[in-house]
């Protein structure tokens, strides 16, 4: 249902959203790295979420993203707008056409039922609310582990 750049762009804000903080910004190399995203590709994806304001960009040594606003006040639905647009959900399950009722393919009902699931879904999920499944021991795409920063070394 969503473009790779929006997988991507959702993997980023929840990475930002779990590992950022008033102190300490995350790092576009970091993202990449952690999410296994190329990094040329997640860059342009992040400057066009801090165009639109869900994420600050920041410049120099201590530089990275963190997010534009409260992890409470930013919905799944947003940032899927940002990237995809809403156009999405009212897109053909099978054609790449606009969904029609009047004309409608053979898995038009179930597949209008599930987007709308879909849909609300990513309304009412807000990053925090990711933040505190993962807290209740549901991980999300893998951001319960450690950064690899954090690892001790030997020397």
């Amino acid at each position: 249902m969503f473009s790779a750049s929006c997988h991507y762009g959702l993997q980023a804000m929840f990475y930002i959203a779990h590992h950022s903080s008033k102190e300490r910004n995350v790092d576009l190399s970091e993202i990449a790295e952690e999410k296994c995203i190329p990094k040329h590709f997640l860059s342009k994806i992040l400057q066009l979420l801090v165009k639109h304001k869900l994420l600050i960009s920041m410049r120099g040594p201590s530089g990275g993203f963190k997010l534009g606003r409260p992890a409470n006040d930013i919905s799944l639905i947003e940032i899927v707008d940002v990237i995809d647009g809403l156009e999405i959900f009212d897109q053909c399950g099978i054609e790449y056409k606009p969904c029609n009722p009047d004309d409608p393919c053979p898995i038009h009902d179930e597949y209008s039922d599930h987007r709308k699931r879909v849909f609300n879904l990513f309304e009412t999920k807000t990053l925090e609310g990711i933040a505190e499944d993962i807290k209740k021991g549901e991980p999300i795409i893998g951001l319960e582990k450690p950064l690899k920063k954090d690892k001790v070394s030997d020397s």
